[in-house]
């Protein structure tokens, strides 16, 4: 499944690095970015909890293939830690997959590439389903 990962001060464009996807397997968001397939959205937390203002923008117009969200903060923040992911969660009904810290761990990326491999797996049988019925 395609990752959409948005990162400001780079921590996050390291994590996505650390998956070892391959490249046509994720995007930076950029101004403009349209996205037809299906998506887990990999992104920070800024401020006091908040989800960036680049994330918003482009959630705006491809919202509708978003499956899953995937977000980064510090643990300095407390309650505020990663909170975009909750945010994005509860705007679009879609499940958090992880919460890391920083450009996470090796856990951390361990954990990611598992619950992405269920979500295609879960994604390819749930296609499969309903192509049959």
């Amino acid at each position: 499944m395609l990752i959409v990962y948005d990162s400001k001060t780079g921590n996050v464009r390291r994590f996505f690095n650390k998956l070892g996807l391959p490249a046509n397997k994720g995007i930076e968001i950029s101004a403009g970015l349209k996205v037809y397939e299906p998506y887990i959205l990999l992104t920070y937390t800024t401020g006091m909890g908040q989800v960036p203002q680049t994330t918003l923008d482009f959630l705006k117009t491809n919202n509708r293939n978003l499956h899953a969200v995937v977000s980064s903060g510090n643990k300095n923040w407390g309650q505020n830690f990663a909170l975009s992911a909750n945010k994005i969660s509860i705007m679009y009904g879609v499940p958090i997959l992880h919460k890391f810290e920083m450009s996470g761990m090796p856990e951390d990326v361990e954990i990611v590439r598992e619950r992405v491999q269920n979500i295609n797996y879960e994604t390819y049988r749930t296609k499969q389903r309903s192509d049959t019925a």
